[in-house]
């Protein structure tokens, strides 16, 4: 959604995300996003983006999507039962997301390597969800679950 990603570059802007040293691809996007001038150089990156077309990705992960529907009903309060995302809870679409890049940024969330900084308020909230996921077939198993959205 529009809403999430300009949330994000403007984060990447400030430096609330994309600051770790462990995060190589979010340092990528801090400088990316420094290049964008204003608001509306964010507004046109986002029209573009949701321009393209929306295909579901192909699923890279292995998991039990049963077990995962069991875990992701926590995950549904904030981002809705079909994955939409919701506005009102900050939480961004996960359906039609490249599982892989979602276990990444589980696996940065539960190493403090997302949500740590002091202005990352719904990070913090993500980081201590994502630390109840015990290891990395429950991410799995969460992920397969979303992958059948």
């Amino acid at each position: 959604a529009g809403w999430y990603l300009a949330r994000q570059l403007q984060d990447f802007k400030l430096g609330i995300r994309g600051g770790n040293e462990k995060d190589p691809y979010g340092k990528q996007m801090v400088a990316f996003a420094a290049m964008l001038a204003d608001d509306t150089a964010i507004k046109n990156v986002v029209a573009y983006i949701n321009s393209l077309p929306d295909a579901h990705p192909q699923g890279t992960v292995s998991g039990n999507p049963s077990k995962g529907r069991e875990r992701y009903e926590t995950c549904a309060y904030c981002h809705g039962s079909g994955g939409q995302g919701v506005w009102s809870t900050n939480a961004p679409r996960l359906s039609h997301m490249s599982d892989w890049y979602m276990k990444r940024q589980l696996q940065n969330f539960q190493q403090g390597v997302r949500g740590s900084h002091p202005q990352d308020f719904s990070g913090a909230q993500m980081a201590a969800m994502a630390r109840t996921l015990a290891d990395d077939q429950a991410i799995n198993d969460v992920l397969k679950h979303i992958d059948s959205l």
